[in-house]
């Protein structure tokens, strides 16, 4: 009498030679089904593999819409559809396999342990297709927000004016691959400059895409030169009227006119951080804000401020990505940030930037950023010093 393997839970055996006929066919069906990495062709491997190969009636997988043969589901009042879970390694079900028999019939042992060994199987496969899938959707994401990137860093401006006896210099890093951070400069005719410093309310690509559309409005108006406060309050209207969603993306924004031939700025600060100003001989003074940030309310109105900028002077605008930086519970805040850049030594503007940067990094003790990062100095040389542009 040929050898045997008793199954559990009950008396039937299966022959070896069967048995062995049986792995064969596993392996094969196996190598069928693993041998696409797209979600529904798995699927129709599984099914086609039960009605040609197990000579099933017909087989389904309801969930995906996705039938071959008989439909199982058609005689399911009649009797309970043969039904196999297809699960994950975390033991959910991501889709079942609905099997319906020739006339009806119980399956045989050989047929119901083929099939529970195929929905293993599959179930491998199908969570593997799933994980490509994602993995391909996830990679064209990164390829747009890495394109997305390089655009956004081809609208912050390319080169600064060159001032004879001033010193200008920015620099910005977003959280993300791309932010709602904006700085941008415009040079005017009369030769004075220009400049904004703004901040989009969140982070991310439609924060960016909302600091996009600044910059194309803001530009548009500084180019005719308006007083700086009319500019502010354009603007807000401008942003107010683009609808509901730019309303809850409204923007913190500074405003400076340099003019450098008569030693003066002149300066709007809309809803935005305090921009800092040192002059030789004075107490350090903050620009404060004069009005709600930009797009927040309509109507609004704002007003400018004009200060002198002697020889000697530095002014620093920034978005609150710098003094929002942690260490623990404590905040670098605006106040360690002025105190960094009172004492800065250097009379330079990239100096200051590398200063400022350097103090912030080391608060941190290497903690990952949590904001985007702007920040612009502006320092005016003492009259027996060439500034560098």
């Amino acid at each position: 009498m040929a050898a045997g393997i008793q199954l559990p839970g009950n008396g039937d055996t299966i022959d070896l030679q069967q048995q062995v006929a049986r792995l064969q066919a596993l392996l094969e069906a196996s190598r069928q089904v693993h041998s696409t990495i797209h979600e529904n062709e798995v699927l129709e491997q599984v099914l086609r593999i039960v009605v040609r190969e197990l000579e099933m009636a017909g087989a389904a997988f309801p969930s995906a819409a996705l039938l071959y043969g008989d439909d199982p589901m058609a005689t399911a009042e009649a009797a309970p559809p043969l039904t196999w879970p297809l699960e994950d390694r975390d033991g959910r079900c991501m889709t079942e396999l609905v099997v319906a028999a020739p006339d009806g019939r119980e399956l045989t042992l050989y047929e119901s342990d083929f099939i529970e060994g195929l929905a293993l199987q599959a179930a491998v496969a199908l969570e593997n297709a799933r994980s490509h899938k994602r993995n391909l959707a996830f990679a064209r994401v990164q390829q747009d927000l890495d394109a997305a990137r390089l655009i956004q860093r081809s609208l912050l401006p390319q080169t600064l004016p060159s001032i004879p006896g001033y010193s200008l210099a920015f620099r910005s890093v977003t959280c993300y691959e791309v932010g709602g951070d904006y700085l941008d400069l415009v040079a005017l005719p009369d030769g004075s400059l220009i400049i904004a410093v703004a901040d989009v309310a969140g982070k991310g690509l439609a924060s960016a895409i909302w600091a996009t559309s600044f910059r194309s409005a803001f530009r548009a108006m500084a180019v005719t030169g308006p007083p700086l406060d009319e500019l502010a309050t354009r603007m807000n209207q401008h942003h107010w009227a683009e609808g509901e969603e730019a309303r809850r993306r409204y923007l913190t924004a500074i405003f400076l006119r340099l003019h450098p031939d008569i030693g003066e700025i002149e300066v709007v600060n809309a809803g935005h951080n305090p921009g800092f100003l040192i002059v030789p001989g004075a107490e350090p003074h903050q620009f404060q804000a004069a009005g709600t940030p930009l797009g927040l309310l309509p109507g609004m109105s704002y007003t400018s401020e004009r200060r002198a900028f002697p020889p000697g002077s530095r002014l620093l605008f920034y978005t609150d990505g710098l003094t929002e930086v942690f260490k623990g519970d404590e905040e670098f805040g605006p106040e360690r940030l002025m105190e960094q850049f009172s004492l800065c030594s250097s009379q330079n503007a990239d100096g200051i930037l590398d200063a400022l940067w350097n103090a912030i990094e080391a608060f941190s003790e290497g903690g990952p950023q949590g904001d985007d990062m702007t920040a612009l100095a502006l320092c005016r040389g003492t009259d027996s010093t060439e500034m560098p542009a």
